[in-house]
């Protein structure tokens, strides 16, 4: 009797296995991780940073918007917070930082950032919080510039 009962046990085993694995995969199919917000140039984005943003592990969070760009293109990104320092990031289709800014020109801690676009492609702005305070309200903005 033994013998069955072990026989009984395994099988038991393998169809709850795969049931749950039948059913996590389907769960992670329809869950998006993650999903840049698009964005078009010229438009004021007025946005919130929380805790359900991205983890920056430094106590802080991102939250990326997403932009097609054209080779030489000029842009100016500009983020404002009175919630919190701003730190803006400009990344490629692949990952790497094409270019970034802390603390801009006029002395605050919101973030201005020129820069010209060497290929075109998909880019994202990285909206992120620096220092003791995590999340805000915010205002992100970008422009394209005309070349001169």
């Amino acid at each position: 009797m033994s013998r069955f009962f072990a026989l009984f046990h395994a099988v038991a085993l393998q169809i709850a296995y795969v049931a749950i694995s039948a059913n996590l995969s389907t769960i992670n199919a329809q869950t998006p991780i993650y999903t840049p917000i698009p964005l078009t140039p010229g438009k004021n984005v007025v946005d919130k940073l929380s805790n359900r943003d991205i983890p920056t592990g430094q106590g802080g969070f991102a939250r990326d918007y997403v932009v097609p760009l054209q080779a030489g293109s000029q842009l100016a990104i500009d983020l404002a917070s009175d919630n919190f320092d701003t730190i803006v990031y400009l990344l490629a289709s692949d990952g790497t930082t094409v270019a970034e800014n802390d603390d801009g020109p006029d002395g605050t801690t919101n973030s201005l950032l020129f820069t010209r676009i060497t290929k075109t492609g998909t880019y994202s702005i990285r909206v992120r919080s620096f220092g003791e305070v995590s999340a805000g309200n915010f205002t992100l903005k970008v422009t394209l510039l005309k070349p001169q």
